[in-house]
Protein backbone atom coordinates (compact mmCIF):
# COMPACT_ATOMS: atom_id res chain seq x y z
CA UNK A 1 0.00 0.00 0.00
CA UNK A 2 1.17 3.30 -0.88
CA UNK A 3 1.44 6.26 1.68
CA UNK A 4 -0.51 9.28 0.68
CA UNK A 5 1.21 12.44 1.00
CA UNK A 6 -0.26 15.25 2.94
CA UNK A 7 -0.48 17.51 -0.04
CA UNK A 8 -2.19 15.03 -1.83
CA UNK A 9 -4.97 15.01 1.25
CA UNK A 10 -5.17 18.47 1.01
CA UNK A 11 -5.60 18.84 -3.19
CA UNK A 12 -8.29 16.19 -2.44
CA UNK A 13 -10.30 18.45 0.40
CA UNK A 14 -9.70 21.41 -1.15
CA UNK A 15 -11.28 19.93 -4.33
CA UNK A 16 -14.09 18.45 -2.87
CA UNK A 17 -14.84 21.37 -0.74
CA UNK A 18 -14.59 23.60 -4.43
CA UNK A 19 -17.53 21.16 -5.78
CA UNK A 20 -19.50 21.37 -2.80
CA UNK A 21 -19.54 25.37 -1.84
CA UNK A 22 -20.59 25.51 -5.98
CA UNK A 23 -23.66 23.54 -4.65
CA UNK A 24 -24.12 25.50 -1.73
CA UNK A 25 -23.76 28.95 -3.56
CA UNK A 26 -26.34 27.61 -5.74
CA UNK A 27 -28.74 26.44 -3.09
CA UNK A 28 -28.94 29.76 -1.89
CA UNK A 29 -30.86 30.56 -5.31
CA UNK A 30 -32.82 27.42 -5.60
CA UNK A 31 -33.83 27.18 -1.70
CA UNK A 32 -36.29 30.13 -1.72
CA UNK A 33 -38.12 29.32 -4.33
CA UNK A 34 -38.62 25.40 -3.91
CA UNK A 35 -42.03 25.80 -1.50
CA UNK A 36 -43.31 29.23 -3.22
CA UNK A 37 -42.53 29.90 -6.92
CA UNK A 38 -41.43 26.37 -8.48
CA UNK A 39 -44.00 24.86 -6.28
CA UNK A 40 -46.95 26.89 -8.45
CA UNK A 41 -45.85 25.47 -11.04
CA UNK A 42 -46.89 22.61 -13.06
CA UNK A 43 -44.41 20.06 -13.81
CA UNK A 44 -44.28 16.64 -16.12
CA UNK A 45 -45.21 13.53 -14.46
CA UNK A 46 -41.38 12.37 -14.44
CA UNK A 47 -40.46 14.90 -12.11
CA UNK A 48 -38.69 13.60 -8.73
CA UNK A 49 -39.78 14.42 -5.77
CA UNK A 50 -37.96 17.81 -4.07
CA UNK A 51 -36.36 15.57 -1.48
CA UNK A 52 -34.05 14.02 -3.94
CA UNK A 53 -32.65 16.59 -5.39
CA UNK A 54 -30.04 17.85 -2.41
CA UNK A 55 -28.76 14.22 -2.07
CA UNK A 56 -27.81 13.67 -5.38
CA UNK A 57 -26.18 16.74 -5.95
CA UNK A 58 -24.00 16.39 -3.21
CA UNK A 59 -23.54 13.11 -4.41
CA UNK A 60 -22.67 14.19 -7.84
CA UNK A 61 -20.73 17.77 -6.18
CA UNK A 62 -18.49 15.06 -4.22
CA UNK A 63 -17.94 12.66 -7.53
CA UNK A 64 -17.09 15.83 -9.31
CA UNK A 65 -14.50 16.56 -6.46
CA UNK A 66 -12.78 13.48 -6.62
CA UNK A 67 -12.71 14.03 -10.28
CA UNK A 68 -11.00 17.28 -10.48
CA UNK A 69 -8.65 15.87 -7.54
CA UNK A 70 -7.44 13.57 -10.39
CA UNK A 71 -6.83 16.04 -12.75
CA UNK A 72 -5.23 18.41 -10.14
CA UNK A 73 -2.81 16.30 -8.77
CA UNK A 74 -1.28 15.90 -12.58
CA UNK A 75 1.49 18.53 -14.01
CA UNK A 76 -0.06 21.93 -13.02
CA UNK A 77 2.30 23.23 -15.46
CA UNK A 78 1.27 20.72 -18.20
CA UNK A 79 -1.16 22.79 -21.29
CA UNK A 80 -3.45 19.93 -21.14
CA UNK A 81 -4.17 20.58 -17.70
CA UNK A 82 -4.35 23.71 -17.45
CA UNK A 83 -7.02 23.65 -20.55
CA UNK A 84 -8.59 20.91 -18.68
CA UNK A 85 -9.05 22.82 -15.57
CA UNK A 86 -10.31 25.97 -17.29
CA UNK A 87 -13.17 23.92 -19.16
CA UNK A 88 -14.17 22.18 -15.46
CA UNK A 89 -13.96 26.24 -14.05
CA UNK A 90 -16.30 27.36 -16.35
CA UNK A 91 -18.80 24.14 -16.39
CA UNK A 92 -18.93 24.83 -12.29
CA UNK A 93 -19.22 28.42 -12.66
CA UNK A 94 -22.47 27.72 -15.05
CA UNK A 95 -23.93 24.92 -12.75
CA UNK A 96 -24.13 27.62 -10.25
CA UNK A 97 -25.92 30.57 -12.88
CA UNK A 98 -28.27 27.76 -14.05
CA UNK A 99 -29.99 27.95 -10.26
CA UNK A 100 -29.84 31.47 -10.41
CA UNK A 101 -31.29 31.76 -13.64
CA UNK A 102 -34.17 29.09 -13.28
CA UNK A 103 -34.68 29.78 -9.93
CA UNK A 104 -33.56 33.23 -8.66
CA UNK A 105 -34.46 35.17 -12.34
CA UNK A 106 -37.58 32.49 -11.73
CA UNK A 107 -36.92 31.80 -16.25
CA UNK A 108 -37.60 28.18 -17.22
CA UNK A 109 -37.09 29.61 -21.01
CA UNK A 110 -33.87 31.21 -19.69
CA UNK A 111 -32.99 28.12 -17.90
CA UNK A 112 -33.33 26.15 -20.45
CA UNK A 113 -31.30 28.31 -22.64
CA UNK A 114 -28.78 28.26 -19.75
CA UNK A 115 -28.81 24.54 -18.98
CA UNK A 116 -27.55 23.67 -22.65
CA UNK A 117 -24.61 25.40 -22.47
CA UNK A 118 -24.15 23.63 -19.47
CA UNK A 119 -24.29 20.42 -20.84
CA UNK A 120 -22.00 21.04 -23.26
CA UNK A 121 -19.37 22.64 -21.24
CA UNK A 122 -19.80 18.96 -19.02
CA UNK A 123 -18.85 17.00 -22.30
CA UNK A 124 -16.13 18.84 -23.11
CA UNK A 125 -14.86 18.42 -19.59
CA UNK A 126 -15.44 14.56 -19.53
CA UNK A 127 -13.14 14.67 -22.95
CA UNK A 128 -10.36 16.77 -22.01
CA UNK A 129 -10.28 15.39 -18.18
CA UNK A 130 -10.96 11.64 -19.80
CA UNK A 131 -7.62 12.29 -21.79
CA UNK A 132 -5.85 13.11 -18.24
CA UNK A 133 -7.14 10.70 -16.20
CA UNK A 134 -10.08 7.83 -17.68
CA UNK A 135 -11.39 7.46 -14.07
CA UNK A 136 -11.73 11.72 -13.67
CA UNK A 137 -13.96 11.34 -16.82
CA UNK A 138 -16.11 7.99 -16.51
CA UNK A 139 -16.87 10.14 -12.70
CA UNK A 140 -18.47 12.95 -14.44
CA UNK A 141 -20.70 10.33 -16.38
CA UNK A 142 -23.88 10.71 -13.69
CA UNK A 143 -23.47 14.65 -13.36
CA UNK A 144 -23.70 14.65 -17.27
CA UNK A 145 -26.34 11.89 -17.18
CA UNK A 146 -28.41 13.83 -14.57
CA UNK A 147 -27.91 17.38 -16.37
CA UNK A 148 -29.11 15.74 -19.08
CA UNK A 149 -32.79 14.64 -17.35
CA UNK A 150 -32.49 17.88 -15.86
CA UNK A 151 -32.70 19.85 -19.21
CA UNK A 152 -35.10 17.62 -20.42
CA UNK A 153 -37.03 18.61 -16.80
CA UNK A 154 -36.51 22.09 -17.53
CA UNK A 155 -37.91 22.07 -21.04
CA UNK A 156 -40.61 20.30 -19.92
CA UNK A 157 -41.68 23.04 -16.99
CA UNK A 158 -41.04 26.15 -19.90
CA UNK A 159 -43.33 24.14 -22.28
CA UNK A 160 -46.08 23.14 -19.78
CA UNK A 161 -45.79 26.97 -18.05
CA UNK A 162 -46.04 28.84 -21.18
Amino acid sequence: MTKIKANEVLKLVISLLICQLAGIIGSFFTRPSIPTWYATLGKPLFTPPNWLFAPVWVALFAMMGVSLFLVVRKNLKNAQVKLALGIFGVQLILNIVWSMVFFGLRSPLAGFIEIIVLWIAILLTIIYFSKLSRAAGLLLIPYFLWVSFAAILNFSIWRINM
